[in-house]
């Protein structure tokens, strides 16, 4: 399949932040921590109704097996539960965690074996929207101002990262994701997560809400 990549800079709009909305801020807090990747996200309390997929994960891109295993193990010594267990596939290593808060979270590597011993370093941070059409929802962020990185047909498509957030952001067929994760595609009700805009606020077509970043302050400490 041919890739894609378009060059255009110009761009109103990018994702400064990723807010996760859970019943307990604490002990969110307190596993993030734990599992090494609380730099990159704000919480904040919300008992909105959510049930099954809700359909996006975010997704740690590391640089070995070794170190997989070890965002793998922290997660599940914090509370997590294993979806998916660490494991070689054709494009690498990796597994599938859902944190306490429900937010699935899948740790990965390109390499099959290790350079060196594990760390605690973390390559990259994508969060995967699965959406139910790929090249609309495309579109829609390209016309809000998202500059496209990547795109692969109308399978995934990949943004340019906003200098002022940590996470890249990224469009994925939904039930193709769910399959990816191990879980049942359907889910209904809040997808639990806000996504901080540098421009304005809005909703995409897959009910994705997005606020001004100004106005998500983090949650005290």
């Amino acid at each position: 399949m041919v890739m894609a990549t378009t060059t255009s800079t110009a761009a109103n709009t990018s994702l400064g932040s990723v807010t996760l909305e859970v019943a307990d801020p604490e002990a969110a807090r307190r596993f993030y921590s734990a599992f090494g990747v609380d730099t990159y996200m704000r919480l904040r309390a919300s008992e909105a109704h959510s049930t099954g997929f809700r359909g996006f994960t975010l997704a740690l891109t590391v640089s070995g097996p070794a170190t997989v295993d070890s965002f793998v193990g922290a997660a599940v010594d914090a509370g997590a539960t294993v979806l998916k267990p660490a494991a070689k596939s054709l494009w690498g290593y990796g597994g599938v965690v859902q944190a306490p808060d429900g937010t699935i979270w899948k740790i990965a590597t390109s390499a099959k074996k290790d350079t060196g011993p594990a760390t605690r370093e973390i390559d990259e941070v994508v969060l995967l929207l699965g959406v139910e059409d790929v090249k609309a929802t495309k579109q829609f962020y390209v016309g809000r101002g998202l500059t496209v990185a990547k795109s692969f047909g109308g399978k995934y498509a990949e943004f340019a990262p906003g200098q002022s957030s940590p996470v890249k952001l990224a469009l994925y067929k939904r039930r193709a994701l769910a399959k990816d994760l191990g879980v049942p595609a359907d889910g209904t009700g809040s997808h639990r997560i806000v996504l901080g805009s540098t421009a304005d606020t809005f909703t995409d077509p897959d009910g994705f809400a997005w606020e001004a970043a100004a106005s998500l302050a983090p949650t005290p400490s």
